[in-house]
């Protein structure tokens, strides 16, 4: 398995694309409740592989990610070679960017002492979907981007 098991709520949601997994593998409900019955190992391997297919999917299309965490922003833009990464990080230890307010504060002095902004992009090593995997492991949460672009169009000023 190369990135992680869907959970069985994910697996759930995805009930339909599942089916038709398993009918390109040529199995049929009677058989796959069969081989959950008598080759449990089988089935776990079968969701695996259709896990990752799920995962490359999603990973392949995604452009943005942001990483939130008490004192630290992060937010990421992907394209096929490049990752852009802006880090918002404030110097006020009771700013709390998980909390509503602390959002707000950060729209309030964005452009103040209390908030370093900084900017760095590198080249995927060689398995960018791997790469990306790796951040939503670490918290990061596929986005829209909305947030990355605004702070870029406050990096261009």
């Amino acid at each position: 398995m190369k990135y992680a098991r869907l959970t069985k709520e994910q697996l759930e949601e995805l009930h339909v694309e599942f089916t038709n997994f398993l009918a390109s593998q040529q199995i049929d409900k009677a058989e796959w409740d069969t081989l959950k019955r008598t080759k449990p190992e089988v089935a776990e391997q079968e969701i695996d592989i259709f896990s990752d297919l799920v995962w490359e999917g999603v990973l392949k299309s995604a452009r943005y990610i942001e990483h939130f965490s008490k004192n630290h922003i992060f937010l990421f833009q992907f394209d096929d070679k490049n990752i852009d990464t802006i880090v918002l990080k404030t110097l006020d230890t009771e700013v709390d960017f998980l909390t509503n307010q602390g959002l707000k504060w950060l729209g309030n002095h964005i452009e103040t002492d209390l908030v370093e902004i900084r900017y760095g992009a590198k080249t995927f090593g060689g398995d960018r979907n791997g790469e990306i995997f790796e951040i939503i492991q670490q918290g990061g949460i596929l986005s829209q981007g909305e947030l990355y672009q605004q702070i870029k169009s406050i990096l261009k000023k």
